[in-house]
């Protein structure tokens, strides 16, 4: 059949040009089971072997190996092809790095071959540092041979070199050796180098003048004439437009130069709202535009409308629904039909009779005496409804109609505490008395905390105490009326009764396991309170029963410290105190505890408590000196000079060696003009304490006296055990500059800075005393030197640009600022420096750089707030005067400026305020402040006089600034 002839057709061998699947679209391949496997097949003569004698001296014939291709040529490396190297070769561009081989002729050499490792690409082990290590001890045995060889062979050569063209060293060496026979003198004698940097490095050319062409003439007379007619354009085109987005008028320079300002004055206004408690908020800015205030009349009737049909609709689908009736009723009052508004709410009033809230706002709506009777209905419908009666009784405008709709509200609701409370308000103490007593002994509100507590301020100390029994026996879980009895034992005298209270208290709040027992921050609040309200004894006791809940001995000192800080943030000193207290019974030994007492009790303290505090501080720590001091400053300030001796002389025989307490007594008899007594003191410090502030101070002492020589003594003595002491050679400069010593105070200061290179005021000393003796180049030079010794010297290039400006060398100093700026671009002292020496007018620009770079910065802060005084702006000036002070209240200066513009502009509260602050802040350091508080011979009783003096010198320097 058919079937079985195509079964045997398809079954039999393909043709020869037979390609499966080509009539489909495929195309043909080839696998490797077409070609069979990839090997070699040797020839019959590879494998048949050579039959017949051999020749004698010819060789053999080759036996090629049938298992590979044959024998590789030469030079043949496996993988070249694919980029490999080979062992010990390089065949590829790049190394085992990636980077690219130099194989050029430059790096090739007959001898080494290419440069760098010929060995890179393998592996660097011991054997390999071992043969490294033997061939450089050879390679350095070989050079120690030739070395003596090559050295003299060196130097003949550089000698032969330096004899044709020798140094300038060399040249000079016989004129140098000479420099050491001059003298002192003939170095003095030295004329000074001549400034050349302003000589004139040409003529200048003289002036030449061109005659100005017609058209400019022609051009300048149009522009100076007149027009009394228009141009013939104009009167064509109706006039000529100005070009869309353009001025016609020309440009006023001084209102571009008030814009500037007003810029300016801007941004140094939104940098000050950076200090704390200060704004210069425009309060205009909140003001609402008066044209958006305008009502839409159109908008508002549309509103209206749809909010009738609306409320229409909810009525009428649901009338029984009261909120809709009085959201009606309130609209009708918005559109100001308050008479449709009152028909509304009372067809509400219909419609849902037991709704309370809808009979008060019909209340509301009406007249009083419609109200009283609609009130009357309501009540009717709803009699215990508590703020129906309520509303009853308000509308009432008698007491005795009040009493009486009161009182038959509590015949129908007599549980309601509310009107409890209204009706005790009404009656004099004997009747409400008796209403309170009734309401909470009777049974009609037993649990009522305000009314046990309004009966008990009402009763008398011993009926007091017995109703607040009752209560905590009705209600044992409430706070209040534990409390409210410890407050009614303070008042009345029984301090000793308050802890009692207190801890029965937390017992019992812990055995009814309230929250409040372990919250501690709960009852410091309730300290607080307790404080504010004047009950000091109970807000101790709140804080010593609830200082120990949720505490772990281990982390007491930590907590309760950072607890006492946050108290006195919030102004409870008295909770403080006793937390300090409790500290001290656990921690009598740590004097960072006794000082933080102590200066809460000396801020807000007593004198007497102070002075208990500091005896026992002193007892549990006698080795804490700073105790002592403090014990005999307050003594001293009181008035009290032999208690004072009293206490430092106890602080002597416990700490014989501490230097504080020796010149603490030196400046207390100092202060006290006690001269002979402070020189004893001293003596006898050297001796036992001999520091070298113990020396400064001696010969402070000596030099403010007058006793110039022993003070130098004193000095020279103190140098010779402490060189490196830069105060004291400061001294002895300053002494020999203030007797016209130049040649000694030279000596001084030289032997000085190379002892002290380092120090920065002795560096200052030398270089003033230097423009003082009038050799501004040398003092010139020591600032050039103390820069590089000190780099990046706020004070260093300070005292430079000052020693230019007072050569009036101003563009120098101004170069020198500028360099100063850049080297410290965040000092505020050069900054500050930088405003003062701008003209007027672009100081406050000046001052804008300053704060980018500075922002809190005192220096600058302080002279910003001059600038405001000198404009005359007084209430800025003083908002950044107390900014100033704020960021540092040790700079005095800052406080004395600010007292001087007090004094010219302010009142007498004014400078008493900034005085007081100044006392209690108590600076010590200032350019200016340190100047007159350190003068020689300089006594001031304390801060106040200090600022006076020092109020004096700032406003002759305000006036030499031009400041005022």
């Amino acid at each position: 059949s058919s079937l079985a002839n195509k079964r045997r057709a398809l079954g039999g061998q393909a043709p020869s040009n037979y390609v499966p699947g080509l009539g489909r679209g495929a195309t043909g391949f080839t696998t490797r089971s077409d070609i069979g496997p990839a090997r070699y097949q040797p020839t019959q003569e590879e494998t048949t072997p050579t039959v017949g004698p051999s020749l004698p001296g010819a060789a053999a014939p080759p036996v090629k190996n049938v298992a590979t291709f044959g024998q590789a040529p030469a030079g043949y490396v496996p993988g070249a092809g694919r980029g490999m190297a080979g062992f010990g070769t390089k065949v590829a561009a790049e190394d085992k790095d990636g980077k690219e081989q130099d194989l050029g002729d430059s790096n090739y050499s007959e001898f080494f071959g290419y440069g760098g490792s010929l060995f890179n690409d393998t592996p660097y082990e011991q054997d390999d540092r071992d043969a490294d290590a033997v061939w450089e001890g050879v390679d350095d045995r070989m050079d120690m041979r030739r070395k003596v060889r090559r050295e003299e062979r060196e130097k003949e050569e550089l000698r032969k070199y330096r004899s044709k063209l020798p140094t300038l060293h060399s040249q000079f060496a016989d004129i140098k050796r000479e420099l050491s026979e001059l003298t002192k003198d003939d170095w003095l004698n030295i004329p000074e180098a001549s400034d050349i940097t302003h000589k004139r490095r040409g003529k200048v050319q003289q002036e030449r003048f061109m005659a100005a062409p017609d058209s400019l003439l022609a051009q300048a007379q149009a522009e100076q004439q007149s027009h009394m007619e228009l141009d013939h354009r104009q009167q064509v085109m109706g006039g000529l437009a100005t070009v869309a987005g353009t001025q016609s008028a020309m440009t006023d320079l001084n209102k571009v130069g008030e814009g500037r300002n007003t810029y300016l004055q801007l941004k140094l206004d939104h940098v000050s709202d950076s200090v704390s408690g200060q704004t210069v908020v425009d309060p205009k800015g909140y003001l609402t535009d008066l044209n958006s205030s305008i009502r839409n009349q159109t908008a508002d009737v549309a509103d209206i409308r749809q909010a009738r049909l609306l409320l229409k609709s909810a009525i009428t689908s649901n009338p029984k629904h009261a909120p809709a009736w009085i959201a009606a009723a309130r609209l009708e009052v918005l559109a100001g039909k308050v008479q449709q508004a009152r028909n509304l709410i009372m067809q509400g009033c219909e419609a849902t009779p037991l709704n309370e809230d809808i009979w008060l706002e019909a209340a509301s709506l009406h007249p009083p005496e419609q109200g009283k009777k609609i009130i009357a209905q309501a009540v009717d419908h709803l009699p215990t409804k508590v703020s129906l009666w309520v509303r009853a009784a308000d509308l009432e405008a008698e007491d005795r109609a009040k009493r009486r709709v009161l009182r038959r509200a509590l015949e129908l609701i007599p549980d309601s505490e509310r009107l409890w409370m209204a009706a005790v308000e009404l009656e004099d103490k004997d009747s409400a008395r008796v209403l309170l007593t009734r309401a909470v002994e009777d049974g009609c509100c037993p649990l009522s905390v305000d009314l046990w507590l309004a009966l008990a301020r009402l009763e008398e100390y011993d009926q007091a105490r017995k109703v607040l029994n009752n209560a905590r026996k009705k209600i044992p879980n409430e706070p209040s009326i534990w409390f409210t009895a410890a407050r009614l034992e303070e008042a009345n005298g029984n301090v000793a009764n308050v802890p009692k209270i207190l801890e029965r208290s937390l017992r019992q709040f812990t055995d009814l396991r309230l929250k409040i027992a372990d919250d501690r921050d709960w009852w410091q609040r309730q300290a607080e309170e307790a404080e504010k309200a004047g009950f000091k004894a109970v807000a101790e006791g709140l804080i010593r029963v609830s200082a120990d809940i949720n505490v772990l001995p281990h982390e007491r000192r930590r907590v309760w410290e950072a607890e006492c800080e946050s108290l006195l943030d919030l102004g409870a000193v008295h909770c403080a105190r006793t937390l300090y207290a409790c500290l001290l019974q656990y921690y009598n030994t740590k004097k960072k505890i006794w000082m933080a007492a102590a200066s809460l009790e000396k801020k807000h303290g007593t004198p007497e408590a102070l002075d208990a505090l500091l005896r026992r501080a002193t007892t549990f720590c006698p080795k804490a000196w700073p105790l002592w001091l403090m014990g005999a400053k307050e003594r001293w300030l009181q008035g009290d000079l032999a208690g004072a001796r009293t206490i430092l002389g106890e602080a002597f025989k416990i700490n014989p060696d501490n230097e504080e307490i020796w010149l603490a007594a030196v400046k207390l008899e100092n202060d006290n003009n006690e001269t002979n007594r402070a020189r004893t003191l001293l003596e006898k410090a050297r001796a036992q304490a001999g520091t070298e502030r113990v020396w400064m101070k001696s010969a402070l002492l000596e030099r403010d006296s007058g006793n110039t020589e022993a003070a130098l003594s004193l000095l020279k003595e103190g140098l010779k055990k402490y060189p490196q002491f830069d105060k004291l050679y400061i001294i002895v400069i300053q002494i020999h500059q203030a007797n016209g010593k130049f040649d000694e105070g030279r000596e001084v200061y030289t032997e000085g800075l190379a002892q002290c290179p380092n120090s920065v005021n002795l560096w200052l000393v030398s270089a003033r005393f230097e423009k003082a003796a009038g050799q501004q180049t040398r003092a010139r030079s020591l600032l050039d030197k103390a820069r590089l010794k000190n780099p990046k010297s706020p004070l260093l290039w300070l005292e430079t640009v000052r020693l230019e400006v007072s050569t009036e060398n101003k563009r120098l100093a101004a170069t020198r600022l500028a360099q100063a700026l850049q080297e410290c671009p965040n000092s505020g002292i050069l900054w500050s420096e930088a405003i003062l020496m701008e003209p007027r007018q672009q100081r406050k620009a000046k001052s804008v750089d300053a704060i980018k770079n500075c922002e809190n910065d005192p220096f600058v802060i302080c002279t910003i707030a001059r600038l405001f005084h000198a404009d005359r702006k007084l209430e800025k000036a003083r908002t950044w005067f107390n900014r100033a002070v704020t960021l540092n209240p040790d700079y005095g200066d800052a406080w004395a400026h600010w007292y001087v513009l007090e004094d010219h502009h302010g009142t007498d509260e004014t400078k008493a305020a900034v005085l007081s602050k100044c006392v209690e802040a108590n600076p010590r350091h200032g350019e200016v402040w340190q100047q007159v508080v350190k003068a020689v011979g300089a006594r001031f009783g304390g801060p106040a006089d200090k600022l006076k003096a020092v109020v004096a010198v700032v406003s002759e320097h305000d006036q030499v600034r031009g400041m005022t």
